[in-house]
């Protein structure tokens, strides 16, 4: 069986045995009613325990429309239009509408980035800004003791609505809804206290209720206050295929269970390989959006199997302090034990692969260096072919095989 991987802006090409291919796990067959910005304004025109946007925004207010970032896949070309003529329709000025840009903890973007984010129309009709960590208001703290410290654009409109997509999340259980605040807008004193209790258990992929982490986002969304929510469902070619509009929490909820039917997947047993990609650009520009692939596909390899990592990672990892725990650590279990006592955002992806080196070996197809993939406790592959041959040899002939093409979609629910 010939199987393509997204690798960068090109692919990856694997020849599996077909007796070996336990499953290869792509989306759940679905026909969509609609599509890319269609699909936008029918959710925007049947909200979700909310009236519609036109009625609830009022002329003269200060409006934040918080979006993704470059790192994230939201197509927010295709969504901001639609919002924009809500709160025309509205009444609202175009003066008074703010698009910010949710960095998280994530690097800026250039003026070109931004244009290409928002589209043309809407970064030539409205203001777009990044957050800004340096610049936040203080609004409270959560029963957890996260500070919520919001970007000040977001903070002191006087209505704010959250565009994001939703997927699976290895420690939210799902993206968007409140997601767009926090960690969003926040600071990084707030997302590393957030983010602190994804050591739970009960803060894994797909786990909405009983999960601390959820229930912290969600309390911090509260605080700051949400007026509206514009969430996307997304293709494995990052195109819409179903978006909710509505209430922060009703809407979220109502595209999760769309996502889980795309994408949930059950799986009769884990296996001896598991081929894994986040599907290419822009997901897998670094090593620290690629981990996401890689925390999904543990799900489906077998207690020392072997996961074979495939992503570009062109910008290296993505994060100095991820970085840093991932070189200066003596052992991969190491950055467990610390994780544990000594939380720091960034460490905290570090640690998510200690935690998947715990239980199978991790083999890197990568443009990333090959020293430098072995002192982080990997083992660098010119190719995933080259990967995939390797790892036969190991288990032998009858290995079972899992592939994952677009890893950081797709959640493996074992039966074993």
């Amino acid at each position: 069986m010939k199987l393509e991987f997204g690798y960068g802006h090109g692919v990856q090409t694997v020849e599996v045995p077909d007796r070996n291919v336990a499953a290869v796990l792509m989306s759940n067959p679905m026909e969509h009613e609609r599509r890319g910005e269609e699909a936008v304004r029918y959710a925007l025109q049947n909200p979700i325990g909310a009236r519609p946007l036109r009625e609830l925004a009022k002329p003269g207010q200060k409006i934040a429309i918080v979006t993704s970032d470059i790192s994230r896949p939201l197509p927010s070309y295709d969504v901001l239009p639609a919002v924009l003529d809500e709160l025309y329709a509205a009444g609202c000025a175009k003066e008074d509408i703010t698009v910010v840009f949710a960095l998280g903890s994530h690097r800026k973007h250039t003026e070109e980035e931004q244009r290409k984010l928002a589209g043309d129309r809407a970064f030539t009709e409205v203001r777009c800004v990044d957050s800004n960590v340096n610049d936040c208001v203080h609004m409270g703290m959560t029963s957890s003791g996260t500070p919520v410290d919001i970007d000040r654009n977001v903070a002191e409109a006087d209505f704010r609505i959250c565009l994001g997509n939703i997927e699976f999340h290895y420690f939210a259980g799902y993206s968007g809804g409140a997601k767009a605040i926090m960690p969003g807008v926040s600071t990084r004193e707030a997302i590393q206290q957030n983010h602190r209790m994804m050591v739970s258990p009960d803060a894994c992929a797909g786990k909405l209720e009983g999960n601390p982490l959820r229930a912290d986002i969600e309390e911090a969304g509260a605080i700051c206050g949400i007026d509206y929510i514009v969430n996307a469902v997304l293709d494995e070619h990052k195109h819409i295929v179903y978006a909710v509009a509505g209430d922060v929490t009703a809407a979220h909820r109502v595209g999760c269970a769309y996502l889980d039917q795309m994408y949930r997947k059950v799986i009769p047993s884990r296996a001896d390989i598991v081929l894994v990609s986040q599907g290419g650009a822009p997901k897998d520009a670094n090593l620290y959006q690629t981990q996401k692939a890689l925390d999904n596909a543990k799900h489906a390899v077998r207690k020392g199997g072997t996961i074979i990592l495939i992503g570009a990672c062109p910008e290296g990892f993505g994060s100095a302090k991820f970085e840093q725990w991932l070189t200066s650590a003596p052992t991969a279990h190491s950055m467990v034990e610390r994780i544990g006592r000594e939380f720091e955002l960034g460490g905290h992806k570090a640690a998510a692969i200690g935690m998947v080196l715990e239980d199978a070996d991790i083999d890197f197809v990568s443009e990333m260096d090959d020293e430098l993939v072995r002192s982080i406790f990997l083992n660098p592959r010119p190719s995933a072919q080259a990967a995939l041959d390797a790892a036969m040899e190991r288990y032998g002939e009858d290995a079972t095989v899992i592939a994952m093409p677009f890893g950081g979609a797709t959640l493996p629910i074992a039966m074993d």
